[in-house]
Protein backbone atom coordinates (compact mmCIF):
# COMPACT_ATOMS: atom_id res chain seq x y z
CA UNK A 1 0.00 0.00 0.00
CA UNK A 2 1.20 3.33 -0.97
CA UNK A 3 1.39 6.41 1.38
CA UNK A 4 -1.31 8.11 -0.82
CA UNK A 5 -3.33 5.17 -1.06
CA UNK A 6 -3.72 4.88 3.10
CA UNK A 7 -4.12 8.68 3.05
CA UNK A 8 -7.36 8.28 0.67
CA UNK A 9 -8.24 5.53 2.93
CA UNK A 10 -8.14 7.62 6.06
CA UNK A 11 -9.38 10.70 4.68
CA UNK A 12 -12.68 8.21 3.42
CA UNK A 13 -13.38 7.77 7.41
CA UNK A 14 -13.72 4.10 6.91
CA UNK A 15 -13.13 1.72 10.12
CA UNK A 16 -9.70 0.48 10.08
CA UNK A 17 -9.84 -3.56 10.76
CA UNK A 18 -6.45 -4.40 12.98
CA UNK A 19 -3.55 -5.60 11.02
CA UNK A 20 -5.73 -5.19 7.85
CA UNK A 21 -3.21 -3.45 5.30
CA UNK A 22 -3.92 -0.11 6.03
CA UNK A 23 -3.06 -0.61 9.81
CA UNK A 24 -0.08 -2.24 9.12
CA UNK A 25 0.95 1.18 6.81
CA UNK A 26 0.06 3.03 9.77
CA UNK A 27 2.72 1.31 11.65
CA UNK A 28 4.73 2.06 9.12
CA UNK A 29 4.37 5.48 9.02
CA UNK A 30 4.23 5.59 13.20
CA UNK A 31 7.98 4.23 13.06
CA UNK A 32 9.20 7.02 10.27
CA UNK A 33 7.16 9.39 12.50
CA UNK A 34 9.80 8.61 15.39
CA UNK A 35 12.88 8.36 13.48
CA UNK A 36 11.96 12.13 12.26
CA UNK A 37 10.61 13.46 15.70
CA UNK A 38 13.32 11.87 17.68
CA UNK A 39 16.03 13.75 15.25
CA UNK A 40 13.34 17.02 16.20
CA UNK A 41 13.14 17.09 19.83
CA UNK A 42 16.66 15.78 20.90
CA UNK A 43 18.78 19.11 19.28
CA UNK A 44 18.86 22.58 19.11
CA UNK A 45 17.58 23.12 15.92
CA UNK A 46 17.62 26.66 13.60
CA UNK A 47 14.24 27.56 11.92
CA UNK A 48 15.65 26.02 8.54
CA UNK A 49 16.52 22.68 10.10
CA UNK A 50 12.96 22.93 11.60
CA UNK A 51 11.40 23.59 8.38
CA UNK A 52 13.22 21.10 6.57
CA UNK A 53 12.42 18.42 9.22
CA UNK A 54 8.68 18.89 8.68
CA UNK A 55 8.52 19.50 5.30
CA UNK A 56 10.13 15.48 5.74
CA UNK A 57 7.97 14.48 8.43
CA UNK A 58 4.79 15.89 6.10
CA UNK A 59 6.03 15.35 3.01
CA UNK A 60 4.51 19.11 2.60
CA UNK A 61 5.99 22.14 2.16
CA UNK A 62 6.24 24.17 5.41
CA UNK A 63 4.12 27.23 5.03
CA UNK A 64 5.60 30.59 4.65
CA UNK A 65 6.00 32.50 8.29
CA UNK A 66 4.44 28.67 9.88
CA UNK A 67 7.09 28.01 12.97
CA UNK A 68 7.31 25.84 16.26
CA UNK A 69 8.85 24.97 18.97
CA UNK A 70 9.73 21.34 19.56
CA UNK A 71 9.72 18.94 20.88
CA UNK A 72 6.60 17.95 18.39
CA UNK A 73 4.89 14.51 18.77
CA UNK A 74 3.06 12.97 15.74
CA UNK A 75 2.27 8.97 14.59
CA UNK A 76 2.21 10.08 11.26
CA UNK A 77 2.69 13.31 9.88
CA UNK A 78 1.74 12.90 6.34
CA UNK A 79 -2.16 13.90 7.05
CA UNK A 80 -1.51 16.93 8.66
CA UNK A 81 -2.34 20.27 6.59
CA UNK A 82 -0.85 23.52 8.36
CA UNK A 83 -1.69 27.35 6.99
CA UNK A 84 0.39 29.97 7.01
CA UNK A 85 1.61 32.04 10.30
CA UNK A 86 0.64 29.22 11.98
CA UNK A 87 2.31 28.72 15.29
CA UNK A 88 2.70 25.55 17.67
CA UNK A 89 4.34 26.01 21.16
CA UNK A 90 6.39 23.13 22.75
CA UNK A 91 5.19 19.86 23.95
CA UNK A 92 2.15 19.25 21.13
CA UNK A 93 0.86 15.91 20.26
CA UNK A 94 -0.87 15.87 16.89
CA UNK A 95 -2.55 12.12 16.57
CA UNK A 96 -2.99 13.09 12.49
CA UNK A 97 -3.67 9.64 10.76
CA UNK A 98 -7.54 10.68 10.59
CA UNK A 99 -6.77 14.16 9.06
CA UNK A 100 -5.47 17.51 10.84
CA UNK A 101 -5.69 20.83 9.05
CA UNK A 102 -4.61 24.13 11.01
CA UNK A 103 -5.83 27.55 8.99
CA UNK A 104 -3.48 30.31 8.86
CA UNK A 105 -2.95 32.33 11.61
CA UNK A 106 -3.72 30.17 14.46
CA UNK A 107 -2.21 29.80 17.54
CA UNK A 108 -1.37 26.29 19.30
CA UNK A 109 -0.86 26.09 23.29
CA UNK A 110 1.91 23.83 24.84
CA UNK A 111 0.74 20.72 25.79
CA UNK A 112 -2.16 20.39 22.61
CA UNK A 113 -3.36 17.01 22.08
CA UNK A 114 -5.33 16.34 18.80
CA UNK A 115 -6.53 13.13 18.48
CA UNK A 116 -8.11 11.63 14.94
CA UNK A 117 -8.69 8.29 15.72
CA UNK A 118 -11.24 6.41 18.42
CA UNK A 119 -11.12 2.82 18.99
CA UNK A 120 -14.50 0.40 18.20
CA UNK A 121 -16.81 0.68 20.70
CA UNK A 122 -17.84 -3.45 20.11
CA UNK A 123 -14.89 -5.13 22.63
CA UNK A 124 -14.54 -7.70 20.30
CA UNK A 125 -13.23 -5.04 17.16
CA UNK A 126 -11.64 -2.92 20.23
CA UNK A 127 -8.31 -2.85 18.32
CA UNK A 128 -10.16 -1.72 15.39
CA UNK A 129 -9.72 2.25 14.32
CA UNK A 130 -12.66 4.68 13.17
CA UNK A 131 -10.84 7.70 11.69
CA UNK A 132 -12.26 11.28 11.68
CA UNK A 133 -10.72 14.33 11.38
CA UNK A 134 -10.10 17.43 12.92
CA UNK A 135 -10.36 20.93 11.22
CA UNK A 136 -9.09 24.38 12.76
CA UNK A 137 -9.95 27.23 11.05
CA UNK A 138 -8.00 30.48 10.81
CA UNK A 139 -6.57 32.66 13.75
CA UNK A 140 -7.80 30.20 15.98
CA UNK A 141 -6.07 30.52 19.68
CA UNK A 142 -5.59 27.06 21.33
CA UNK A 143 -4.50 27.46 25.01
CA UNK A 144 -2.11 25.66 26.61
CA UNK A 145 -3.34 21.34 27.46
CA UNK A 146 -6.45 21.62 25.47
CA UNK A 147 -7.57 18.58 23.78
CA UNK A 148 -9.24 18.13 20.58
CA UNK A 149 -11.32 14.75 19.82
CA UNK A 150 -11.93 13.51 16.57
CA UNK A 151 -14.36 14.73 14.21
CA UNK A 152 -14.37 18.07 15.74
CA UNK A 153 -14.52 21.58 13.43
CA UNK A 154 -13.13 24.42 15.54
CA UNK A 155 -14.45 27.56 13.58
CA UNK A 156 -12.42 30.73 12.50
CA UNK A 157 -11.16 33.39 15.06
CA UNK A 158 -12.33 30.86 18.29
CA UNK A 159 -10.78 30.74 21.50
CA UNK A 160 -10.86 27.07 23.17
CA UNK A 161 -9.12 27.82 26.63
CA UNK A 162 -6.42 26.89 28.38
CA UNK A 163 -7.26 22.67 29.90
CA UNK A 164 -10.09 22.67 27.69
CA UNK A 165 -11.39 19.36 26.28
CA UNK A 166 -13.05 19.94 23.07
CA UNK A 167 -15.49 16.85 21.79
CA UNK A 168 -18.33 19.05 19.85
CA UNK A 169 -17.70 21.80 17.06
CA UNK A 170 -17.03 25.43 18.26
CA UNK A 171 -18.67 28.55 16.93
CA UNK A 172 -16.41 30.73 14.48
CA UNK A 173 -15.67 34.06 16.48
CA UNK A 174 -16.68 32.21 20.20
CA UNK A 175 -14.95 31.73 23.37
CA UNK A 176 -15.03 27.95 24.92
CA UNK A 177 -13.87 26.65 27.58
CA UNK A 178 -14.04 23.44 30.63
CA UNK A 179 -14.45 19.49 30.35
CA UNK A 180 -16.31 19.21 28.08
CA UNK A 181 -15.72 22.57 26.13
CA UNK A 182 -19.10 24.93 26.61
CA UNK A 183 -20.10 27.96 25.15
CA UNK A 184 -18.54 31.23 27.31
CA UNK A 185 -19.09 33.80 25.02
CA UNK A 186 -19.09 35.23 21.93
CA UNK A 187 -16.06 37.29 20.60
CA UNK A 188 -16.79 40.99 19.13
CA UNK A 189 -15.23 41.50 16.02
CA UNK A 190 -14.84 45.10 14.48
CA UNK A 191 -15.99 45.16 10.93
Amino acid sequence: MTTQEFLSYMNSGQEVIAFSDVHLKMTELSNKAMEITVELNNACHTPDEIKSLMEKLTDKEFPDGAYMFPPFYTDCGKNLKLGRNVFINSCCQFQDQGGITIGEGTLVGPKTVIATLNHHMNPSKRANLIPKPVVIGKNVWIGANVTILPGVTIGDGAIVAAGAVVNKNVEANTIVGGVPAKLIKQIETEE
